[in-house]
């Protein structure tokens, strides 16, 4: 055991003065208490919007260019990186292995705590070599605190290699920010519980991550306005929804369809959404649309702005 003065602690490991009574005020007092500090969130977010903005457009270059977003994290930041990977394939129609997250103690630690894991810089190093980590990458380390060893050292070894890093952290932390090319620090304050950074940090990190990806896939042309219409329809309500998106982007550019004719269009299209809205809208057959698509890598707006082809 170490017995030696601990350092410091961060930002994160505060106490709040806020805070103090919390155990001693009634319940609806003490959920006061919680809601006041999350309101400080959106505002510490807020603040590190150019940050986040520069790391969507670096990162979906090297996305476009066949690289691949991957998330680095321990404890609550990386059980965060997971969700948000996860969400990736339904959401977007991405692959598996396009935005991938990594976690400290592997995948037990998504619901089962694996502590110690987090202290060991060799293992975030040898969980980013082995999914061969290279310069079309990015790689984004999650540690509220911005001192986790296993996030810096996979940071160190993602640099190494030549991939693209990307900080994201609750305080202001050297260590971390010497290893990335952006730092987002959305600065939260103490925690309304001493330490519990799933709480208040959890909640800024999660804001950022759905940012990151989600500017991401729009720059990569999964969305149509704001319409999701790279969504797998794999199940009824998905099916609904695709069947949604085709008849609102239809109808958006002026081409009104009745339900009959979407579930039509759908079929023919194999339920391809972006296949069915170019069809819907320029009358073009199915191959026809999936090849402009692919011409357009994958952008149903540059699709719709190609001339029809020859007969």
């Amino acid at each position: 055991m170490n017995n030696q003065q601990p350092d410091s602690p961060t930002l994160t490991e505060a106490r709040n003065p806020a805070t103090v009574n919390i155990d001693l005020v009634p319940t609806l007092e003490m959920v006061r208490m919680i809601n006041t500090e999350d309101r400080h969130i959106p505002e510490a977010v807020a603040e590190e919007l150019p940050h986040v903005a520069a790391a969507i457009d670096a990162i979906a270059e090297r996305m476009q260019a066949g690289g691949r977003l991957i998330y680095i994290g321990a404890g609550t930041s990386g059980r965060l990186g997971v969700l948000d990977a996860s969400e990736c394939p339904p959401t977007f129609g991405t692959p598996p292995e396009l935005v991938v997250a990594l976690i400290a103690g592997g995948t037990r630690a998504i619901t089962t705590a694996v502590e110690g894991a987090e202290d060991d810089a060799a293992a975030g190093a040898q969980d980013i070599s082995a999914l061969n980590v290279g310069p079309q990458d990015s790689v984004v380390g999650i540690a509220a605190s911005g001192r986790t060893p296993y996030v810096l050292g996979g940071l160190a070894e993602a640099r190494r290699r030549g991939a693209l890093t990307i900080g994201l952290a609750c305080t202001h932390a050297a260590e971390l920010e010497a290893l990335v090319k952006v730092a987002i620090t959305p600065i939260v304050g103490p925690e309304v519980i001493s330490g519990s950074t799933r709480l208040k940090a959890g909640t800024a990190q999660k804001m950022v991550l759905n940012m990151l990806s989600t500017g991401v896939m729009i720059r990569l042309g999964k969305t149509f306005s704001n319409l999701m219409v790279d969504v797998q329809p794999t199940n009824a309500k998905l099916r609904e929804r695709a069947w949604r998106i085709v008849r609102e982007a239809c109808a958006s550019m002026g081409q009104e369809l009745s339900a009959e004719a979407t579930w039509t269009l759908l079929d023919r299209c194999n339920g391809e959404v972006k296949t069915a809205i170019v069809v819907g809208l320029t009358d073009v057959s199915p191959d026809e649309a999936r090849a402009r698509l692919q011409e357009a890598r994958g952008s149903v707006r540059r699709a719709l702005m190609q001339e029809k082809a020859a007969p």
